[in-house]
């Protein structure tokens, strides 16, 4: 029996987030100051509301922009009208007959789509996706690319918050790397772990010299140094470093096509870049069973996209969950009071029904599109 419950309205908004710090700095030269993010509405024929929210990096990070998002939206959200939330396969199988592709836009409607049901059902989002495992867990801070020192004492003021995991941004020349990664290991300790992370920003000859001068940093891990899988595989045969792939982590056949080439010990796991929380679930759990450890986290975003990532962190097997982000943390805007919130380097899932958070929709200003 079908439920009578369905999405009756879809409306997209569009609001600005601001880097907390200033400049992020990531390489190729690409900064970030100020980022379009994308909110869907979801509201079922009852009068309840689910949020969700895509926040991509810029331009020029992933195949993906904001104004993308706004076009894809335009095709998909008159398709949602009439699906039932409490049926995540068949809501993802319409989407994808009605658009091949451009799951960073169709992550937003399966997040907001997860927080109907939710809250039609009274059940939050961690138990929806599995049931909480970590009551809470860490976080970590990326650390924009710059000079050795100013990145040092970026690290120093995080480790006085409580943060112990740093993903420290490189992919200038090898040498300068070296400089930045050891001022950064000098300044943290034993308890402290550190992702040298190129965002694919080298080349094999260069990601090659780096590794070597890597060598016998202690706490030191590297993140996705080449854009393609074929030179992080070389660059994998060179290095004993702990290694970490993020960008080339698409879908499901590539997180198999890269763990049977042995290419990996751990992922980076960005719900928009997979299409939302239900295949980021997918992904979660093979993961798991693969053996590899996991960062759970988004390309940007600032309150909806913080709960996202909270419940599918809180969700994972501690032993597998290396760390995961809390992006409102590294923003200044905030559309649902500043929540979830972190403390001492630690997050938490919201407990309440849903995403557990509260929309402020008078701060996403008036909506960009509206689909009946």
């Amino acid at each position: 029996m079908e439920r009578a419950d369905t999405v009756a309205e879809v409306r997209v908004y569009r609001y600005g987030l601001s880097y907390a710090h200033g400049t992020y700095v990531m390489s190729k030269g690409r900064e970030v100051t100020v980022l379009p993010s994308v909110v869907v509405a979801l509201t079922a024929r009852s009068g309840t509301t689910g949020y969700g929210e895509v926040c991509p990096l810029g331009t020029t990070y992933l195949p993906g922009f904001a104004g993308g998002i706004v076009a894809a939206l335009g095709e998909l959200g008159p398709a949602m009208i009439g699906q039932d939330p409490a049926r995540p396969a068949a809501l993802g199988a319409a989407m994808d007959a009605c658009l091949a592709g451009h799951g960073y836009a169709k992550s937003a409607i399966d997040i907001a789509a997860l927080d109907l049901f939710g809250r039609q059902s009274g059940l939050s989002c961690s138990a929806l996706l599995g049931g909480v495992r970590s009551e809470d867990f860490p976080l970590y801070v990326a650390v924009p690319l710059g000079a050795p020192e100013a990145m040092a004492e970026f690290v120093g003021a995080a480790r006085a918050g409580g943060i112990h995991r740093f993903q420290l941004k490189i992919g200038g020349t090898p040498e300068q790397d070296a400089a930045r990664a050891a001022a950064v290991v000098a300044a943290t300790g034993p308890e402290d772990v550190i992702v040298a992370d190129a965002n694919g920003g080298w080349r094999l000859q260069d990601a090659t010299v780096a590794v070597r001068l890597f060598e016998g940093m202690e706490r030191l891990r590297l993140e996705q140094p080449c854009p393609t899988l074929e030179e992080c595989l070389i660059v994998r045969q060179r290095t004993s470093l702990p290694f970490v792939l993020d960008e080339v982590i698409t879908d499901v056949a590539a997180l198999i096509r890269c763990y049977e080439h042995g290419a990996m010990d751990a992922i980076n796991l960005k719900i928009s870049r997979v299409g939302g929380l239900t295949r980021a679930r997918q992904l979660r759990d093979l993961a798991q069973e693969l053996g590899l450890r996991l960062t759970i986290e988004d390309t940007w975003g600032g309150d909806l996209t913080t709960a996202a990532v909270s419940h599918l962190a809180a969700t994972t097997a501690p032993e597998a969950l290396y760390a995961a982000s809390f992006m409102n943390d590294w923003t200044l805007e905030h559309v649902a009071g500043y929540r979830p919130r972190s403390a001492d380097g630690r997050g938490q899932a919201p407990l309440e029904a849903g995403l557990g958070i509260s929309v402020d929709e008078a701060l996403l200003g008036e909506p960009v599109a509206c689909y009946r």
